[in-house]
C-alpha cells in the first residue's frame, strides 16, 4: 500500500511543478484581482507599491511631422514598442499585433499606442508615413516616432528597459532589437511587459489593461 501512496504523492507534486514551470516559461506575473505591479528595473521584478521610476521626458516626431512628447500621453494608458520600417524579422509580427490592439481599442480614447524607430537614420518622417499607409495605422491612436538616435536608445534602455542585450553587455553601440510590448499607466509608470510576437502574451496584455482600467 505504501508504494502506491508514494507514487500518488509524487504524481501530484510533479503535476504542480509542471504548472508552476509553465507560468515561469511564459513570464506570467501573478496579479491581484484589482491591481497590477509596478516595475523599475531591467529584470522586471514586480513591486506592489508605487516606485520612483517613470518614463523619462521625451520629444520625438511622428509620421505626420508632429512633435510627440509626454504631454501627448498624459492621462492615457499606452503600449509602447520599438521597431524599424525595413525590419524583415520580428517587426512585422509586432506591427500586426499592435494593429490588433488598435482594432480592440479603436473606440477608446484613453488607450494609445507608441512605436519608436530604432533606425532613425533611415526612418524619416516620410518613411514612417509610408509605413503608416501600408499597415493601416490610425495616427489618432498610434504614433510611429523617429528622432535623435541617442535619445531613442536612451529611453529604450533606461526608460522602458526594452533592450535585452544591453542588460548583459552594457554596450551602447549595439543595435536595439526587442520584442517587448511595455504597458504604461496614466501617470507614466511601467505596469507590465509582454512578448509582442506571441498571441498568448497579447491576450494577457489585454487582460492586464482591463485590470489597469479598474484602478482608476
Amino acid at each position: 500500500m505504501k508504494p502506491l501512496f508514494i507514487i500518488f504523492v509524487f504524481a501530484i507534486c510533479f503535476s504542480c511543478a509542471e504548472k508552476n514551470k509553465s507560468k515561469e516559461e511564459v513570464g506570467e506575473v501573478e496579479v491581484s484581482a484589482t491591481k497590477l505591479p509596478y516595475f523599475d528595473s531591467p529584470d522586471f521584478t514586480p513591486k506592489w507599491e508605487k516606485v520612483a521610476h517613470k518614463i523619462p521626458e521625451f520629444s520625438f516626431t511622428n509620421q505626420d511631422g508632429i512633435t510627440i512628447n509626454n504631454a501627448t500621453y498624459k492621462g492615457k494608458l499606452y503600449v509602447a514598442d520599438f521597431f524599424f520600417t525595413t525590419c524583415p524579422g520580428i517587426c512585422p509580427k509586432l506591427t500586426k499585433n499592435m494593429h490588433l490592439l488598435q482594432d480592440v481599442y479603436k473606440d477608446n480614447d484613453e488607450i494609445l499606442l507608441l512605436s519608436h524607430s530604432v533606425m532613425p537614420w533611415v526612418d524619416s518622417v516620410e518613411k514612417l508615413k509610408t509605413y503608416e499607409i501600408n499597415n493601416n495605422v490610425d495616427s489618432k491612436k498610434w504614433n510611429l516616432v523617429t528622432g535623435d538616435k541617442d535619445q531613442l536608445y536612451a529611453i529604450a534602455r533606461n526608460g522602458y528597459f526594452a533592450d535585452e542585450d544591453f542588460k548583459k553587455t552594457q554596450d551602447e553601440s549595439e543595435f536595439i532589437h526587442t520584442e517587448n510590448f511595455i504597458l504604461v499607466d496614466k501617470e507614466g509608470y511601467i505596469r507590465g511587459v509582454f512578448n509582442g510576437t506571441i498571441e498568448f502574451d497579447l491576450q494577457r496584455l489585454i487582460r492586464h489593461i482591463k485590470l489597469l482600467q479598474k484602478e482608476d
